[in-house]
């Protein structure tokens, strides 16, 4: 083990204490049940028999019909009415990589956590359904955000918008691929049929990402941005979609692919962003889960035979131990996946990557000037709805520390080091800072605790619902409603807003305050890998 400084720890343990609640502590899975609940209230389409947020209705029953294509369903994106493909297919990939590594902590909300994600795979198959093209948005977004109406009654234009090969769109095509590729991973055993369709979807969605380069924002500038416009460039979607893939399909030319282009796709760059547009951090902390596994693995001669050695260390507040496998060399190719990801020292590069990250990331360790703490310990970015950098950001260190602990691992930080356990520490610091642990003593989701935001920013929770009045409420009959200081009427359960968006810790529940109090799908997607581990790790 390295060493670890009194000053490091001492801040590390002082970040993950404050403002810690004098009650029991929270509900976790509470807070999973309802944060998977919440994509029901952003579901578009013909809603299910099953569908539990009932003051939803139908919607947007012909998108795609002007183009001649079914991409109905799917979700909305946050507060507005618009269905944009980016966020969602980044959405998907991280519900799926929740499901992946966190699943088995879900207990009896990983079924509809699945659900989740295929009513986004669904909708991501039928917009890639033609060869070469990814449908990418429905909506106007520039006339549905001069509107205040319900998803039900919206009659603004629902314009398609597409890229193929003369509109390259690598990042939005990348991204949707690596979406589809870790949805085969969790639809694998649940219905393998399911699983192979969308393993092979995302295949070819990214064959056409990688043939026809270029980035979306510009083929469809004046319809995605200012909106989800690609800031970061395409070539990071292209290593994320061709890590996923490497991990659902285990073959190889995925990985020689990551080698190949790792400088040209410039891996290393911006390595402490992970988010709807910029993948570099979780790029590095996926790849590196392969490179630890090889410090678990290797092959001697057993009675005659090659055999594999499969080492697992186990650590947490139970018990320290470690579990010994041996396994036929037959039964190689099921781990040859995770071993073809580290044996080459090429790739320790990512390794070093995601170190830097979680460097980055530490209070008292970090020197960038775009990753502080408010003095209620939120992690802290500049630009609005910060809660997208905080969920995605923690998932990351929570994902990433479970990898080090599989390796008896640490991370070094200069001449400080941190340990698996003192990583979750932090994590779990943000997640119960939004759960209330915070000097408002707010909850920051939607229908949990006692005080939370009343006002979000969101069309179909702030409007009257169907059954409360029938009759429809027109594009400017709903900017009332809008302006009113009443809350609204229909709770959106889970939903996570974007919360304090300053140092001062301060959070305004007005709907005009959009930054703040808005949600997202993409805030509360890392968030059921977040809450399904702390439910059956409680740390202290």
């Amino acid at each position: 083990m390295g060493s670890r400084p009194a000053s490091l720890l001492l801040l590390i343990t002082l970040l993950a204490t404050s403002f810690r609640p004098t009650a029991a502590g929270h509900d976790y899975s509470d807070a999973l049940r309802k944060s998977i609940l919440f994509f029901e209230g952003q579901r578009s389409g013909k809603l299910p028999p099953d569908q539990r947020l009932s003051w939803r209705r139908d919607s947007a029953f012909h998108d795609g019909a002007a183009a001649g294509v079914d991409l109905t369903g799917g979700y909305y994106d946050a507060g507005d009415n618009v269905k944009f493909g980016f966020p969602m297919a980044f959405t998907a990939t991280l519900m799926a990589w929740s499901i992946i590594d966190f699943g088995k902590n879900m207990g009896p909300q990983l079924t509809e956590a699945v659900k989740a994600v295929k009513w986004a795979t669904d909708y991501l198959l039928k917009a890639t359904a033609v060869p070469n093209v990814v449908y990418v948005q429905v909506g106007d977004a520039f006339r549905d955000h001069s509107c205040w109406e319900r998803p039900e009654d919206m009659d603004t234009p629902r314009t398609v918008y597409k890229v193929d090969r003369d509109h390259p769109g690598s990042d939005v095509a990348g991204e949707t691929a690596a979406a589809l590729a870790a949805a085969s991973i969790v639809f694998r055993d649940h219905d393998p049929a399911y699983s192979r369709r969308l393993l092979d979807r995302a295949v070819s969605v990214f064959e056409f990402a990688d043939t026809y380069r270029g980035a979306y924002s510009s083929s469809l500038h004046d319809a995605v941005c200012p909106f989800y416009c690609d800031f970061n460039g395409y070539e990071d979607e292209l290593l994320w979609g061709a890590a996923w893939l490497h991990k659902a399909s285990r073959k190889r030319e995925y990985r020689e692919y990551i080698k190949r282009n790792e400088v040209v796709l410039r891996a290393g760059d911006t390595i402490d962003e992970f988010g709807w547009d910029n993948k570099h951090a979780g790029i590095n902390v996926l790849i590196s889960k392969g490179v630890l596994t090889v410090a678990r693995l290797s092959v001697f001669r057993y009675n005659g035979r090659n055999t594999l050695v499969y080492l697992t260390f186990i650590t947490n507040k139970d018990r320290t131990g470690c579990s010994l496998y041996l396994f036929s060399m037959r039964f190689f190719p099921f781990f040859l996946q995770q071993v073809l990801m580290g044996k080459d020292d090429y790739l320790q590069s990512f390794k070093l990557n995601a170190d830097s990250f979680i460097c980055s990331l530490l209070p008292g360790v970090s020197g960038h000037p775009q990753i502080q703490y408010s003095p209620g310990g939120l992690l802290f970015k500049a630009g609005g709805s910060n809660m997208q950098h905080v969920t995605s950001l923690s998932f990351l260190l929570l994902a990433y520390s479970n990898y080090l602990s599989h390796a008896n691992g640490h991370v070094t930080c200069g001449t400080k080091s941190a340990t698996p356990a003192q990583l979750k520490g932090v994590a779990k610091r943000q997640v119960d800072y939004i759960l209330g642990d915070n000097p408002l003593g707010m909850s920051y989701m939607v229908g949990y605790g006692e005080k939370y935001p009343r006002r979000i920013h969101h069309r179909a929770s702030s409007l009257p619902s169907v059954r409360a009045h029938p009759a429809k409420i027109g594009c400017k009959d709903g900017t009332k409603y809008y302006l009113s200081p009443a809350p609204n009427p229909n709770v959106l359960v889970g939903a996570v807003v974007g919360g304090p968006t300053n140092f001062s810790d301060a959070f305004p529940d007005a709907r005009p305050a959009f930054q703040q109090s808005e949600p997202t799908t993409y805030i509360n997607a890392p968030l059921l890998g977040l809450l399904a581990y702390f439910s059956a790790h409680p740390l202290r």
